[in-house]
């Protein structure tokens, strides 16, 4: 029986070919839109629950949590240090600076501390944690697409060509973080304060003093200071030797944040803090990730519902037609099953015989829905993840 089968669907191949190929699409949409509604909300909920508090400038709830989560969202705005000081001074909580406005070799930079790998648990699986100024450190999924690794470098992106007060900053890899599974894995991470220097606020000069060539660089001198015209050179990459020239403008306290993940002691004391920040004249706002992104799902929810509905109509849609399709292949057949009773088969024999092909066209879509299936759960969640942070 199974060989008859076999060989009827081998002799019809092109019709064979078909009917998998219409089936497997049919049953693929929704799956699919299955399992990737199961992941992305897997792997928002997870990353939200491993981030209890975000401090940041009143605005957009969603642009702040997407900033801080996944680099993605622009921030509704600016902290500063300061405002991390006031809230660690409390004792209520521990405040980790994050800030992910700029890019590297078009990957998002996320300026923050060494507080901050230890709270997302990302260890090191080559080189070095970040030392000084300019220093990076680069996640696994960026250091197999760039192919780099510590001791090369990364060149920041230029924000903006009228902005003279910014420059490109060459930075140092100096490690390379083992896999997450999460978004750090396509990240590059650096000191809060070299995001400052990539900003304008921090800046190294010539040593003028030791200058070899100073003609055109310095307009005058005298024993108690040297005046530079417009020549003078600003550093692109922090060095040893440099370094030691770069200094910050203006009171640290001022200087910018796009957001601060707060890690509260234990519940009073984020409820305290969540109620200190929730008076309508405050400039800034502290918000629970979990809630946000729940309300992001509840967003997303009616999107899916209207795949749901398109998944089902084309299920349907197929349904009907491989049942047309069945029934005009029996008509059509109806010849040779007169000559299979003739030959001495029996009516239940025809059946089975129609029933086993219909289980190998099955096998055979199940066969090509599982790498379809895996395809989907491996890389859609993250796919499905960019376009509704962008979005």
């Amino acid at each position: 029986m199974w060989r008859l089968a076999w060989r009827y669907l081998q002799f019809h191949r092109f019709s064979t070919t078909v009917l998998v190929a219409a089936i497997t699409v049919a049953a693929f949409l929704p799956l699919a839109t299955q399992l990737l509604w199961w992941e992305l909300q897997r792997g928002l909920r997870s990353r939200a629950d491993q981030t209890p508090l975000l401090l940041g400038a009143r605005g957009s709830r969603f642009d702040l949590t997407l900033h801080a989560l996944y680099f993605e969202a622009s921030p509704p705005g600016t902290i500063t240090m300061g405002d991390l000081e006031r809230v660690e001074s409390t004792g209520w909580g521990v405040a980790i600076p994050l800030d992910a406005r700029f890019r590297a070799a078009d990957t998002p930079l996320v300026g923050t501390s060494l507080d901050y790998f230890n709270h997302r648990k990302l260890r090191l699986a080559r080189g070095n944690d970040m030392a000084r100024l300019g220093d990076c450190v680069i996640g696994s999924q960026v250091a197999r697409t760039l192919g780099i690794g510590p001791g090369d470098h990364l060149l920041t992106d230029t924000e903006s060509f009228v902005d003279i007060m910014q420059y490109p900053v060459r930075l140092r890899v100096t490690g390379v973080l083992a896999p997450a599974g999460t978004v750090d894995d396509a990240a590059i991470f650096c000191d809060i304060k070299t995001i400052w220097v990539i900003e304008g606020i921090g800046h190294g000069h010539e040593d003028l003093a030791r200058s070899k060539q100073p003609e055109g660089v310095v307009l005058q001198r005298n024993d108690r200071e040297i005046v530079a015209g417009a020549a003078l050179k600003r550093y692109y990459e922090i060095t040893d030797e440099n370094i030691g020239s770069f200094h910050f403008h203006g009171d640290p306290q001022t200087f910018p944040l796009a957001a601060s993940i707060i890690v509260p002691r234990d519940r009073r004391a984020a409820t305290l803090l969540l109620a200190r920040f929730q008076q309508p004249d405050n400039a800034l706002q502290l918000v629970e990730p979990p809630v946000v992104i729940e309300q992001l799902l509840q967003t997303v929810v009616r999107i899916k519902r209207w795949l749901d509905l398109a998944a089902l109509l084309v299920a349907c849609s197929t349904a009907l037609l491989i049942g047309l399709v069945v029934l005009l292949s029996l008509r059509l057949r109806r010849q040779e099953f007169v000559t299979l009773h003739k030959l001495g088969c029996r009516r239940r024999t025809t059946v089975w015989l129609v029933t086993t092909q219909l289980l190998l066209v099955g096998a055979a879509c199940a066969a090509l829905l599982m790498p379809f299936g895996l395809f989907a759960w491996a890389y859609g969640p993250d796919l499905l993840r960019q376009w509704v942070t962008r979005g």
